[in-house]
């Protein structure tokens, strides 16, 4: 037996085994500042959602939106509930009820409906011209002042100052429409 090649090959063993020993110690500490990471990113993390038309930058974390997201989605409501004429109104209503909470759904699919058929039925237009958007990050709502200008067969019958009041709800990575409904237009 030769000791002299034995003691070296220990040696370069103990060697490899140190390299070894430190690679997983580097490894474990990697995977210990990757968890320390993923946890602090619970919780804290904004999802980029894109509203129909992208005027300002926003952000959306769990279940509140910015005012900016809240202001450009209750435009866009409104133009889908206050901008119609008997032909564009079916395919608004469509769209409209892509957005609606389901548990309105229902009533708000049955109101459209309603106003559809009065709208065919006088071959009426109507057309809404926002003026202010009064936004509330807190309540996750919209209140939008302007003028509503009614037109039967091309002639006005009414420009009115109203004031609507949007609500939103925000789950499963979607904004969703709770309420739409016309509110007393006071000036703030």
């Amino acid at each position: 037996m030769d000791f002299g090649r034995l003691n070296s090959d220990i040696k370069e063993m103990r060697r490899r085994n140190r390299s070894l020993g430190l690679t997983v110690g580097a490894l474990a500490a990697g995977q210990i500042i990757a968890l320390l990471v993923i946890l602090n990113l619970l919780g804290t993390v904004r999802t980029v959602i894109v509203p129909p038309s992208i005027n300002k930058s926003f952000w959306v974390i769990r279940d509140k939106a910015s005012s900016e997201y809240l202001e450009q989605m209750a435009s866009f409501m409104a133009w889908l509930v206050l901008d119609v004429t008997p032909s564009s109104i079916d395919w608004k209503k469509d769209m409209l009820l892509g957005y609606v909470e389901s548990d309105q759904y229902g009533a708000l699919k049955t109101r459209q409906e309603v106003e559809a058929e009065r709208l065919k039925r006088i071959n009426a237009t109507t057309v809404f011209a926002p003026q202010q958007l009064v936004p509330s990050e807190d309540a996750q709502n919209v209140v939008v002042r302007g003028r509503l200008r009614t037109l039967v067969n091309g002639f006005e019958t009414a420009n009115e100052a109203k004031a609507y009041l949007v609500e939103f709800s925000y789950s499963g990575a979607r904004m969703h429409l709770k309420t739409f409904k016309e509110i007393p237009h006071a000036n703030p």
